[in-house]
Formats: structure tokens, C-alpha cells, sequence
């Protein structure tokens, strides 16, 4: 039986490192694809091509989309939290800000979970520990934030806070994907997916019209690593580890996720980050891991 428990634990923490791996690398797809592609049609794209991928992946294991009115419902809500909203601000934000900054910024999920887990959902402590950890990663995004907003003002700062605020929906996702336990999880990744196409392909047709702007090799090339790899594999990785590890567990692939992101933007961008934002990054991870790595439980004594 303890085997089995430690393979399952090894399988789980594989699949985070997957899912780390496949989102950290998503921050250098995005700011390859926007460099020609506009935002909204970026994420319009990689949600509909996600989607229709995990459709056909779904057909093919014979297994079938709930067609409840109130499921699709959900599945809509989820996209907004975890697809239409945050990826349309990640996008436009790496129109002004480097993919290893997104990275570092996006990377605070869990010190967003964690509170919202405890007043919401109430079943996690509040430790002494995890206290620090908010305080530690809150920290970091000041560091990290409160520079470029002593030299610039503008478009700098505000594609910041959009970052932020796409990392507050993550974590707002995470709690509520929850609610899809029993659910084969590429069910609701192909469901919140769609979705969110359905929202964001209208709004590029309208806000951007994509048919007027040529994209390049690289970006489109880009698009399809993001939709296939990052989008379409990662949800249903994702899915499923909401399920085993929970939200607050799944949320941990973010401090895996920054190294990963950052060493990616840094080696194939040629992008270089300040002090500042190192110290900061260092505040983020210790915050995060502090919330996320579960405490040792002393060992039990036994008495003859």
C-alpha cells in the first residue's frame, strides 16, 4: 500500500513539475506571438485551437461532454476567471513588459489562493508560517513592482497591475475548479476552453480585426506551441491535479514555474532583469514555498 501511495505521490509532483515546465515556457510563447499578433485574437486563437484539440483527444477516449445547461454554465465561469480575462491581460501586458517579469509577477497565485481558500472555502489553517509566506510574497511584488513605478508611470506600471490582476483570477479559478470533482478532468479544460472562445473570437472580430495585421512565422509558430502544449496539455494536467492535489497544492507549480519561466525568457529573448527584481523574485518563491510545502509532522513516540 505504500508503494502504491509513493508512486502515486511521485506521478502527482511529476505532473507538476510538467505543468511548471509547459506554463513557464508560455510567457516566451506570448511575447513572441503579440510581437504580430494583436492580444485578444492571440488568446482567441489559442483558446478555440486548445479546445477543439482536447474535443477531438476526448472523442478518441470515448469519453463524453456533460450537456447540463448548469455544468456549461460553470465551464463559462471558469473560463472567465482562468482564460478570457487573465490571458487577455498577460497578453497585452507582455506588449510592455519582458516575459521573465510576467513570469515573476504571474508567479504569485498561491499568496492570492491561500487567503481566498481560508475565507472561502475554510479548509485550510492559518499558520504562523503561511502568514510569513503572504507577507514574504507581497513583499516581492512591491520589490519587483514599486521600481518601474518610481521611473515610469505609464504603460509600465499599468501592464504590472494587469499582470497582477490576472494572477488574482487565477487564483479565483483554482478555487472554483474545485466544484468539477467527479468530472473526468479534460472535461472541464475542453468545456471552459471553448467557452472562452466563443467569448474572445467575437471581441477580436469587433476590437482588433486580426484580418489586417499579417503575423509572422514566429508568432504564428508561437501560437500553436502556446495552444497545443501550453494550453491544451497543460489544462488537462492542470484539471486533474485540482482534483488530486487541490488548490492551494496545484498552485504550487508557480514557484516551480518562475525559475523555469525566467531561465526560458532570459536564455531564448536575450532579456535581462535588475537586482531589484532578483531580490524580489526571491521574496516570491520563499513566500510561495512557505504556503505550499506542506510541514513535517513530528514523529510519534511510542510507549512500552
Amino acid at each position: 500500500m505504500d508503494n502504491r501511495q509513493d508512486t502515486n505521490i511521485a506521478v502527482e509532483l511529476a505532473l507538476l513539475v510538467a505543468l511548471a515546465t509547459l506554463w513557464g515556457g508560455s510567457y516566451t510563447f506570448i511575447k513572441l506571438g503579440v510581437a504580430t499578433i494583436p492580444p485578444i485574437t492571440l488568446i482567441a486563437a489559442r483558446t478555440a485551437i486548445a479546445g477543439l484539440l482536447l474535443l477531438i483527444v476526448m472523442r478518441a477516449r470515448g469519453i463524453k461532454m456533460p450537456m447540463d445547461t448548469a455544468t456549461w454554465r460553470r465551464f463559462a465561469f471558469q473560463a472567465v476567471l482562468n482564460s478570457v480575462i487573465p490571458w487577455t491581460l498577460i497578453a497585452w501586458g507582455e506588449r510592455h513588459v519582458d516575459a521573465a517579469l510576467a513570469t515573476i509577477l504571474n508567479s504569485a497565485a498561491p499568496i492570492f489562493t491561500f487567503p481566498l481558500t481560508a475565507v472561502v472555502t475554510r479548509h485550510e489553517v492559518t499558520t504562523p508560517r503561511k502568514l510569513i509566506g503572504v507577507v514574504a510574497g507581497m513583499a516581492g511584488i512591491l520589490l519587483i513592482v514599486g521600481v518601474d513605478a518610481l521611473h515610469d508611470v505609464g504603460s509600465g506600471l499599468v501592464a504590472e497591475a494587469a499582470i497582477v490582476a490576472a494572477t488574482i483570477c487565477y487564483a479565483c479559478a483554482a478555487i472554483f475548479g474545485r466544484s468539477f470533482r467527479g468530472l473526468d478532468p479534460m472535461a472541464p479544460a475542453a468545456g471552459s476552453l471553448l467557452t472562452g472562445a466563443a467569448v474572445l473570437i467575437p471581441a477580436s472580430l469587433v476590437f482588433e480585426q486580426p484580418w489586417t495585421v499579417p503575423p509572422s512565422l514566429s508568432s504564428v509558430l508561437a501560437l500553436l506551441a502556446l495552444a497545443v502544449f501550453s494550453t491544451a496539455a497543460a489544462f488537462a494536467i492542470y484539471f486533474r491535479l485540482i482534483q488530486t492535489l487541490g488548490s492551494v497544492g496545484t498552485t504550487a507549480q508557480a514557484y516551480l514555474r518562475v525559475p523555469i519561466g525566467v531561465a526560458i525568457s532570459v536564455a531564448f529573448l536575450g532579456e535581462s532583469l535588475s537586482q531589484t527584481a532578483w531580490i524580489g523574485l526571491a521574496c516570491v518563491v520563499i513566500g510561495v514555498a512557505a504556503m505550499t510545502i506542506p510541514a513535517r509532522r513530528p514523529a510519534s513516540v511510542k510507549t512500552s
